[in-house]
Protein backbone atom coordinates (compact mmCIF):
# COMPACT_ATOMS: atom_id res chain seq x y z
CA UNK A 1 0.00 0.00 0.00
CA UNK A 2 1.35 3.42 -0.91
CA UNK A 3 2.65 5.42 1.48
CA UNK A 4 -0.25 8.01 1.20
CA UNK A 5 -2.72 5.83 1.52
CA UNK A 6 -4.22 4.44 4.92
CA UNK A 7 -7.08 2.64 5.92
CA UNK A 8 -9.53 4.74 7.99
CA UNK A 9 -11.84 2.64 10.79
CA UNK A 10 -15.20 3.82 10.55
CA UNK A 11 -16.59 3.01 14.38
CA UNK A 12 -20.50 3.35 15.01
CA UNK A 13 -22.26 6.41 16.17
CA UNK A 14 -24.66 5.97 18.88
CA UNK A 15 -25.86 8.09 21.88
CA UNK A 16 -23.28 6.00 24.10
CA UNK A 17 -20.25 7.85 21.55
CA UNK A 18 -22.19 10.91 22.15
CA UNK A 19 -21.81 10.85 25.80
CA UNK A 20 -18.28 9.85 25.45
CA UNK A 21 -17.23 12.41 23.63
CA UNK A 22 -18.97 14.93 26.03
CA UNK A 23 -16.56 13.37 28.96
CA UNK A 24 -13.64 13.38 27.67
CA UNK A 25 -13.70 17.04 26.24
CA UNK A 26 -14.70 17.42 29.83
CA UNK A 27 -12.61 15.27 31.89
CA UNK A 28 -9.56 15.61 29.15
CA UNK A 29 -9.55 19.00 27.23
CA UNK A 30 -10.89 21.40 29.71
CA UNK A 31 -8.78 19.36 32.53
CA UNK A 32 -10.03 21.65 35.24
CA UNK A 33 -8.04 21.77 38.26
CA UNK A 34 -8.79 24.27 41.30
CA UNK A 35 -6.53 24.91 45.04
CA UNK A 36 -7.95 22.37 47.78
CA UNK A 37 -6.24 21.32 51.38
CA UNK A 38 -4.54 19.20 49.34
CA UNK A 39 -2.86 21.94 47.09
CA UNK A 40 -3.47 22.07 43.65
CA UNK A 41 -5.91 19.36 42.57
CA UNK A 42 -7.55 18.06 39.23
CA UNK A 43 -11.55 18.08 40.10
CA UNK A 44 -12.90 15.17 39.61
CA UNK A 45 -15.73 14.44 36.96
CA UNK A 46 -18.50 12.02 37.43
CA UNK A 47 -21.27 10.28 34.88
CA UNK A 48 -24.35 11.37 37.39
CA UNK A 49 -26.35 8.35 35.39
CA UNK A 50 -23.79 5.80 37.50
CA UNK A 51 -24.95 3.82 40.23
CA UNK A 52 -23.73 4.76 43.94
CA UNK A 53 -22.64 1.53 44.72
CA UNK A 54 -20.50 2.06 41.38
CA UNK A 55 -19.37 5.32 41.84
CA UNK A 56 -18.30 4.13 46.28
CA UNK A 57 -16.23 1.07 44.74
CA UNK A 58 -14.50 2.67 41.71
CA UNK A 59 -12.94 5.38 43.86
CA UNK A 60 -13.77 5.16 47.53
CA UNK A 61 -11.96 8.89 48.05
CA UNK A 62 -15.10 10.80 46.47
CA UNK A 63 -16.92 9.99 49.31
CA UNK A 64 -16.45 10.83 53.15
CA UNK A 65 -17.21 8.49 56.15
CA UNK A 66 -20.85 9.78 55.85
CA UNK A 67 -21.34 9.18 52.12
CA UNK A 68 -21.26 12.62 51.30
CA UNK A 69 -19.84 13.26 48.10
CA UNK A 70 -16.03 15.28 48.90
CA UNK A 71 -16.56 18.98 46.98
CA UNK A 72 -15.27 20.52 44.56
CA UNK A 73 -16.86 18.08 42.35
CA UNK A 74 -18.20 18.29 38.31
CA UNK A 75 -20.86 15.92 37.63
CA UNK A 76 -22.31 15.30 33.87
CA UNK A 77 -26.02 14.08 32.50
CA UNK A 78 -27.72 14.14 29.58
CA UNK A 79 -31.22 16.29 30.36
CA UNK A 80 -32.56 16.47 26.49
CA UNK A 81 -32.59 14.23 23.25
CA UNK A 82 -34.53 16.15 20.38
CA UNK A 83 -34.88 14.40 16.95
CA UNK A 84 -35.50 17.43 14.72
CA UNK A 85 -36.55 16.45 10.79
CA UNK A 86 -35.83 20.01 9.68
CA UNK A 87 -32.31 19.31 10.52
CA UNK A 88 -29.62 17.83 7.70
CA UNK A 89 -26.21 16.22 7.50
CA UNK A 90 -24.73 15.64 4.04
CA UNK A 91 -27.78 13.95 2.98
CA UNK A 92 -30.48 16.40 2.82
CA UNK A 93 -33.20 13.86 1.99
CA UNK A 94 -34.09 10.45 3.47
CA UNK A 95 -32.21 7.48 1.79
CA UNK A 96 -34.52 4.60 1.96
CA UNK A 97 -32.05 1.25 2.60
CA UNK A 98 -31.75 -1.02 -0.38
CA UNK A 99 -34.05 -3.60 0.07
CA UNK A 100 -32.15 -6.85 0.56
CA UNK A 101 -30.36 -8.35 3.42
CA UNK A 102 -27.64 -6.14 3.67
CA UNK A 103 -29.22 -3.03 3.31
CA UNK A 104 -27.68 0.29 3.35
CA UNK A 105 -28.15 3.82 2.42
CA UNK A 106 -25.49 6.04 2.17
CA UNK A 107 -21.61 5.24 0.29
CA UNK A 108 -18.67 6.79 2.46
CA UNK A 109 -15.83 5.02 0.56
CA UNK A 110 -15.43 3.18 -2.73
CA UNK A 111 -12.31 1.31 -3.89
CA UNK A 112 -11.20 -0.18 -7.59
CA UNK A 113 -10.88 -3.95 -6.55
CA UNK A 114 -7.64 -4.89 -7.82
CA UNK A 115 -7.22 -8.63 -8.27
CA UNK A 116 -10.91 -8.63 -9.92
CA UNK A 117 -10.31 -6.34 -12.14
CA UNK A 118 -7.39 -7.74 -13.36
CA UNK A 119 -8.89 -11.12 -13.99
CA UNK A 120 -10.90 -8.96 -16.42
CA UNK A 121 -8.05 -7.41 -18.16
CA UNK A 122 -6.28 -10.23 -18.51
CA UNK A 123 -8.95 -12.26 -19.85
CA UNK A 124 -9.19 -9.71 -22.41
CA UNK A 125 -5.54 -9.83 -23.43
CA UNK A 126 -6.15 -13.85 -23.49
CA UNK A 127 -8.82 -13.62 -26.19
CA UNK A 128 -7.09 -10.88 -28.40
CA UNK A 129 -3.91 -11.06 -30.48
CA UNK A 130 -1.17 -8.64 -30.69
CA UNK A 131 1.70 -7.74 -32.69
CA UNK A 132 4.11 -9.05 -30.31
CA UNK A 133 3.09 -12.60 -29.94
CA UNK A 134 -0.94 -14.33 -29.76
CA UNK A 135 -2.34 -14.71 -26.45
CA UNK A 136 -0.38 -13.32 -23.95
CA UNK A 137 -2.46 -13.30 -20.61
CA UNK A 138 -0.96 -9.87 -18.93
CA UNK A 139 -0.36 -7.82 -22.30
CA UNK A 140 -1.94 -4.26 -22.03
CA UNK A 141 -4.23 -3.96 -24.69
CA UNK A 142 -3.54 -1.58 -27.44
CA UNK A 143 -5.26 -0.57 -30.83
CA UNK A 144 -4.26 -0.76 -34.18
CA UNK A 145 -1.74 2.25 -33.81
CA UNK A 146 -0.02 1.15 -30.76
CA UNK A 147 -1.76 3.00 -28.34
CA UNK A 148 -3.11 1.77 -24.95
CA UNK A 149 -6.93 0.83 -25.01
CA UNK A 150 -8.81 2.32 -21.38
CA UNK A 151 -10.29 -1.00 -19.20
CA UNK A 152 -13.67 -0.22 -19.48
CA UNK A 153 -14.40 -3.17 -16.72
CA UNK A 154 -13.51 -1.53 -13.79
CA UNK A 155 -14.83 -3.33 -10.80
CA UNK A 156 -15.36 -1.16 -7.81
CA UNK A 157 -16.01 -2.29 -3.87
CA UNK A 158 -18.24 0.25 -2.16
CA UNK A 159 -18.80 0.78 1.12
CA UNK A 160 -22.47 1.85 2.83
CA UNK A 161 -24.14 2.31 5.95
CA UNK A 162 -27.53 3.24 7.48
CA UNK A 163 -29.13 6.86 7.37
CA UNK A 164 -27.56 9.00 10.19
CA UNK A 165 -30.38 10.09 12.11
CA UNK A 166 -29.50 13.78 13.49
CA UNK A 167 -30.06 14.63 17.00
CA UNK A 168 -30.09 17.59 19.54
CA UNK A 169 -28.69 16.39 22.85
CA UNK A 170 -28.95 18.66 25.89
CA UNK A 171 -25.94 17.56 28.33
CA UNK A 172 -25.96 19.88 32.09
CA UNK A 173 -23.05 20.09 33.85
CA UNK A 174 -22.92 20.63 37.71
CA UNK A 175 -20.11 22.50 39.29
CA UNK A 176 -19.95 22.27 43.25
CA UNK A 177 -17.51 23.56 45.42
CA UNK A 178 -17.46 24.65 49.30
CA UNK A 179 -15.86 28.40 48.38
CA UNK A 180 -16.48 30.99 46.04
CA UNK A 181 -12.61 31.39 44.62
CA UNK A 182 -12.87 27.56 43.30
CA UNK A 183 -16.42 28.21 41.58
CA UNK A 184 -14.27 30.85 40.15
CA UNK A 185 -11.41 28.94 38.98
CA UNK A 186 -13.85 26.07 37.74
CA UNK A 187 -16.61 28.37 35.87
CA UNK A 188 -14.18 30.74 34.54
CA UNK A 189 -12.79 28.56 31.49
CA UNK A 190 -16.56 27.76 30.05
CA UNK A 191 -15.90 31.30 29.35
CA UNK A 192 -12.90 32.46 28.20
CA UNK A 193 -11.86 28.95 26.49
CA UNK A 194 -14.31 28.93 23.20
CA UNK A 195 -13.16 33.04 22.92
CA UNK A 196 -15.64 35.38 21.29
CA UNK A 197 -18.03 32.14 20.63
CA UNK A 198 -19.79 29.44 22.26
CA UNK A 199 -19.02 26.72 19.75
CA UNK A 200 -16.13 23.72 20.45
CA UNK A 201 -15.57 20.09 18.83
CA UNK A 202 -16.16 17.10 21.21
CA UNK A 203 -14.66 13.73 19.47
CA UNK A 204 -14.80 10.34 20.05
CA UNK A 205 -14.26 7.20 18.08
CA UNK A 206 -13.16 8.92 14.83
CA UNK A 207 -16.41 11.16 15.17
CA UNK A 208 -16.99 14.58 15.97
CA UNK A 209 -19.91 16.32 17.02
CA UNK A 210 -20.36 20.04 17.17
CA UNK A 211 -21.54 21.52 20.37
CA UNK A 212 -22.36 24.91 21.65
CA UNK A 213 -22.12 25.86 25.63
CA UNK A 214 -25.29 28.19 26.55
CA UNK A 215 -24.93 31.67 27.55
CA UNK A 216 -26.83 30.73 30.64
CA UNK A 217 -25.12 30.17 34.02
CA UNK A 218 -27.38 29.00 36.67
CA UNK A 219 -26.39 29.60 40.42
CA UNK A 220 -28.08 27.47 43.11
CA UNK A 221 -25.93 28.33 45.90
CA UNK A 222 -27.26 28.22 50.01
CA UNK A 223 -25.05 30.44 51.07
CA UNK A 224 -27.78 33.20 51.60
CA UNK A 225 -30.28 31.21 53.48
CA UNK A 226 -27.65 32.05 56.15
CA UNK A 227 -28.76 28.74 57.83
CA UNK A 228 -27.10 25.02 59.43
CA UNK A 229 -27.12 23.10 55.97
CA UNK A 230 -24.07 22.33 54.47
CA UNK A 231 -22.66 24.83 52.57
CA UNK A 232 -21.95 24.60 49.08
CA UNK A 233 -21.57 27.11 45.92
CA UNK A 234 -23.24 25.18 42.74
CA UNK A 235 -23.50 26.54 39.18
CA UNK A 236 -25.17 24.54 35.93
CA UNK A 237 -23.78 24.47 33.09
CA UNK A 238 -25.90 23.48 29.80
CA UNK A 239 -24.02 22.00 26.63
CA UNK A 240 -26.21 21.82 23.19
CA UNK A 241 -24.55 18.85 20.64
CA UNK A 242 -25.17 18.38 17.22
CA UNK A 243 -25.39 15.05 17.09
CA UNK A 244 -26.04 11.85 15.35
CA UNK A 245 -26.71 8.04 15.59
CA UNK A 246 -25.99 5.19 12.77
CA UNK A 247 -27.95 2.42 13.05
CA UNK A 248 -30.04 0.56 15.59
CA UNK A 249 -26.74 -0.85 17.58
CA UNK A 250 -27.39 -3.96 19.19
CA UNK A 251 -30.96 -4.49 18.36
CA UNK A 252 -30.16 -3.95 14.74
CA UNK A 253 -30.26 -7.60 12.79
CA UNK A 254 -28.44 -5.90 9.19
CA UNK A 255 -24.39 -5.10 9.20
CA UNK A 256 -23.48 -1.68 10.18
CA UNK A 257 -21.56 -1.68 7.17
CA UNK A 258 -22.45 -3.14 3.74
CA UNK A 259 -19.58 -3.99 1.29
CA UNK A 260 -20.88 -4.38 -2.55
CA UNK A 261 -18.78 -4.67 -5.92
CA UNK A 262 -20.46 -3.89 -9.31
CA UNK A 263 -21.16 -5.98 -12.00
CA UNK A 264 -19.15 -5.15 -15.07
CA UNK A 265 -21.14 -6.98 -17.97
CA UNK A 266 -23.97 -9.22 -18.77
CA UNK A 267 -24.11 -12.44 -19.96
CA UNK A 268 -27.16 -14.22 -21.69
CA UNK A 269 -26.75 -17.89 -22.52
CA UNK A 270 -27.62 -19.50 -25.56
CA UNK A 271 -29.45 -22.83 -25.02
CA UNK A 272 -27.42 -23.73 -28.24
CA UNK A 273 -24.69 -23.56 -25.71
CA UNK A 274 -26.57 -26.01 -22.90
CA UNK A 275 -26.63 -28.83 -25.84
CA UNK A 276 -23.27 -28.52 -26.60
CA UNK A 277 -23.86 -26.93 -30.88
CA UNK A 278 -21.00 -24.59 -31.28
CA UNK A 279 -22.55 -21.79 -33.55
CA UNK A 280 -20.64 -20.41 -36.67
CA UNK A 281 -19.96 -17.15 -35.01
CA UNK A 282 -17.58 -19.06 -32.20
CA UNK A 283 -14.31 -20.10 -33.37
CA UNK A 284 -12.45 -23.15 -32.30
CA UNK A 285 -11.30 -21.95 -28.74
CA UNK A 286 -14.68 -20.82 -27.74
CA UNK A 287 -14.91 -17.31 -28.15
CA UNK A 288 -16.87 -14.89 -30.82
CA UNK A 289 -15.24 -14.48 -33.94
CA UNK A 290 -12.96 -11.13 -35.08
Amino acid sequence: MPANLKEIPFMPSTLETIDYAIYNWLNDEMDLHTTTQDGFEKVPVIWSAAERAFQVKRDSDMRDQDGTLVLPLITIERTTVTKDPTRKGTAWANIPPVKDEKGGSIMIARRIKQDKTANFANADSWRKESDTGPNQRTYPKRDAFGRPIENKKVVYETITIPMPVYLDVIYSISIRTEYQEQMNDLVTPFMTRTGGVNYFTARHDGHRFESFIQSSFAQENNVSAMETDYRKYETKVDIKTLGYIVGEGKNQEQPKMVVRENAVEVKLPREKVIIGHIPGHIDKRGFYRE
